[in-house]
């Protein structure tokens, strides 16, 4: 298999170092074929690397970066005032050819701008996306936008659509995704202008297997491959999706934790909640791609622990592999 190589921010996130590293260590022991550029401040990273070992590993390179990103900059600040950022130097990696993809567990609204601006959209891409996978009943589905583009028109959601698509034939091999619309009903007259004119894009399309609108609770039915929304609505939608499901576990602990018959029931079905946590675990589909740019660029949310910020290294992994910006580049 080819080699690959990652650029990873490893300053970023609500961790940082104590999440980034650890995770890297583990991507290289799954995977043989992979090296890793750790992007961040000199003495801090030498000191994680040489923690975990790792300050000589044959795979893993250190790339200096004067400055962080924090989590409340502005886009502002990313991408005039902190140009060394170890943000920006990890997707300069990508840019200049080192690597073949970079993750970072920083400020979205920074990484979306800094990525733009670094590397710029494929041709025929007015905007770029955020996309990531949703767990539903018979698998998943890949929804976007998810946040980057709070206004859009009818003509952007067709990107959209279409850059789903070529993910999801990508990762999951769906030669004909299913492609639904986000809406507040499924007859035709449900919506704004903004819906119903996306509508009739999509449908007209021959490139897209376009099935109608979908309600939020059909998400989760398992009935699309793809999602199509604009970033507003999407990103609400993904916050009270991840509040929801805080929201039930929080519930389920606190009845077990009720009474003494409560609690041996809770043991008794221990073997169920455990396979349930596994299915909905969030860390599980952590890595949500930044669809659009001449490049792959993974975000990872802030507050993960080890193994979320892991699932984010293996989608950008294997976005790399498949060249998920050459198929959107085709597809467009």
């Amino acid at each position: 298999m080819a080699q690959l190589t990652l650029a990873v921010d490893a300053m970023g996130g609500d961790a940082g170092l104590p999440v980034t590293v650890p995770a890297v260590a583990e991507l290289l022991r799954r995977h043989e074929e992979v090296s890793v550029l750790m992007v961040g401040q000199q003495d801090a990273l030498a000191s994680a690397l040489n923690k975990a070992g790792l300050d000589q590993h044959p795979r893993v390179s250190l790339v200096a970066a004067s400055e962080v990103v924090t989590m409340d900059d502005p886009v502002t600040v990313a991408l005039r005032g902190k140009r060394d950022s170890s943000m920006r130097v990890a997707i300069n990696q990508v840019r200049d050819g080192q690597a073949q993809a970079a993750v970072s567990a920083g400020n979205t609204g920074a990484l979306m701008a800094v990525s733009r601006f670094v590397l710029k959209t494929l041709p025929g891409v007015d905007r770029p996306a955020i996309c990531t996978a949703i767990p539903t009943r018979t698998g998943h589905c890949h929804m976007l936008d998810l946040g980057a583009n709070v206004d859009s028109e009818p003509e952007h959601l067709l990107q959209f659509a279409l850059m789903g698509a070529a993910v999801v034939r990508a990762v999951d091999a769906v030669e004909k995704p299913r492609v639904a619309l986000l809406n507040i009903g499924e007859e035709d007259i449900k919506g704004n202008e903004q819906i119903k004119q996306a509508a009739l894009l999509l449908q007209a399309h021959p490139a897209l297997n376009y099935t109608g609108y979908i309600e939020g609770n059909g998400i989760f039915a398992g009935e699309a491959d793809v999602v199509v929304c604009d970033g507003f609505v999407g990103n609400v939608a993904l916050k009270t999706m991840e509040g929801v499901a805080s929201m039930i576990s929080h519930m389920i602990r606190e009845e077990i934790g009720s009474s003494w018959l409560n609690k041996l029931s809770g043991l008794l079905a221990l073997p169920v909640l455990k396979g349930l946590k596994g299915r909905l675990d969030p860390e599980r589909y952590n890595g949500a791609s930044l669809v659009g740019l001449n490049g792959v660029v993974v975000k990872s949310h802030g507050g993960v622990g080890v193994a979320g910020f892991t699932a984010a290294l293996e989608v950008a992994l294997l976005e790399a592999r498949r060249n998920v910006p050459g198929l959107i580049g085709k597809a467009l």
